[in-house]
């Protein structure tokens, strides 16, 4: 992982630098005969082959901010998303792995020299590599398999270094999500970026979440064996990833998921208390016997009075067009400024399309939906947008926003359809009158 901040800066300023000098190139192509449309098709497989290069390579908060961005490519219009699609989707869950001999030192540090005694297998070539860490298959020495979770060594410099230079570059990422406010996106992971880096408050989490969906015949949470700060041992589950589902899954498949990512996402604010946000596909998996099993919990808001009951009556009050109250619950609870004047139909025209999925038995989330609300928030010229200006989201409600709308847009990839409704009255307080 390249630690110096100005060697890793350089490697991020690439990215919009060579868009511009590919969209130049693209000017002299068009010059000598080529149509628009095939410089513009050329121009985004380059720049989306870079991002993929750049992000991956460098790790750290470069490849988490690439990850968050994966989650949002449903709402980016088709003519735009086909080529960062794969590139994003390839973020979830793979990148260049360390070299074995650094890998063999990081255990040493953490598990002691004599770590491979802990092993009856060890797995030299990475299973997968992520954003800062990557996991090894091995066999424990009680015959159990296992995932061995390391971190790279220096990622904690680069997470910093990164996200100071992404926050830097924000209006130029900007043009790979429109309709995704990204400077704020990046703020929240520079917030959460100590916990990212504690393995063992991630190893206390995910026992957290194993605790309470313990023999769940629906969510499946591996057990953590032994944990360091740096290093996380869990049992090994085998599955098919989400980008597979998302990619090739058959309808019925892609609905089953849905159905559980989403009974997942509303139920565990009530039974473990804490809230997973890190809502990207590589964290996800279908296992053999149906259940959804739950990947790394570095990132998790702690919830020990679960959702706000007001959350679900607000929900409530705009489904049902009731916009005097729904006002009067906005003001009481800081969702509008002080001094704020604002009609009251306004802000339940802005509201209301959000709770289309639950207006009905059963939603089916897709991308031209996502695209659609997008479009409508993401419109200087219209109503909505001056009135999302005017909206205010406290900082405690967040991340608690972020992960909904983040499970939302999988479930847009997933082309899911879903007894959503039915899912928010049994676990959101206050949403069932």
């Amino acid at each position: 992982m390249p630690r110096k901040g100005a060697a890793r800066t350089a490697k991020l300023a690439s990215i919009p630098l060579g868009i511009a000098g590919r969209a130049v190139g693209g000017w002299g192509r068009r010059l000598t005969g080529q149509s628009a449309e095939e410089v513009s098709a050329t121009l985004s497989a380059k720049a989306a082959e870079q991002l993929f290069e750049v992000l991956g390579s460098l790790k750290g908060g470069a490849m988490k901010f690439g990850q968050a961005l994966s989650v949002f490519e449903a709402a980016v219009p088709d003519e735009m998303a086909a080529p960062y699609r794969e590139a994003l989707t390839k973020l979830q869950s793979g990148a260049p792995p360390m070299p074995t001999r650094q890998t063999h030192r990081v255990l040493a540090e953490q598990l002691g020299r004599a770590w491979t005694s802990r092993f009856a297998e060890f797995d030299d070539e990475p299973a997968a590599a992520a954003s800062i860490g990557q996991v090894h298959r091995g066999v424990w020495h009680d015959g159990r398999e296992v995932a061995v979770k390391v971190q790279y060594p220096g990622a904690d410099e680069a997470l910093r270094s990164d996200l100071r230079q992404l926050q830097r570059f924000s209006r130029l990422f900007q043009a790979f999500v429109p309709g995704t406010e990204v400077k704020p996106l990046l703020a929240e992971l520079a917030a959460r970026m100590n916990e990212e880096l504690d393995y063992l408050a991630e190893a206390d989490n995910q026992r957290a979440f194993a605790k309470a969906y313990a023999g769940d015949p629906e969510v499946l949470i591996p057990r953590v064996v032994a944990s360091a700060p740096k290093v996380v041992v869990s049992e090994w589950v085998t599955g098919t990833p989400l980008a597979k589902i998302i990619a090739n899954g058959d309808t019925e498949t892609r609905d089953e998921v849905g159905r559980l990512l989403t009974e997942f996402h509303y139920s565990s604010p009530q039974r473990a208390h804490l809230l997973h946000s890190d809502p990207h596909p590589g964290n996800f998996m279908l296992t053999g016997d149906g259940r959804l099993c739950v990947l790394d919990f570095g990132g998790v808001a702690r919830l020990p009075d679960g959702i706000p009951s007001h959350f679900g009556e607000m929900t409530r009050l705009a489904l049902e067009g009731r916009s005097a109250e729904l006002m009067q619950l906005l003001r009481e609870w800081g969702f509008i400024r002080p001094g704020t004047e604002l009609s009251a139909d306004d802000v339940l025209a802005y509201l209301a399309p959000f709770t289309e999925p639950l207006a009905s038995e059963t939603f089916h989330f897709t991308r031209r939906w996502l695209q659609k609300q997008a479009g409508r928030v993401g419109d200087t010229r219209g109503r909505d947008f001056q009135t999302s200006r005017s909206l205010n989201l406290p900082p405690e409600y967040l991340l608690i926003h972020r992960v909904t709308a983040g499970s939302t847009g999988i479930l847009c990839q997933l082309d899911a359809e879903i007894p959503a409704r039915a899912i928010v009255e049994r676990w959101q307080p206050g949403f069932a009158a």
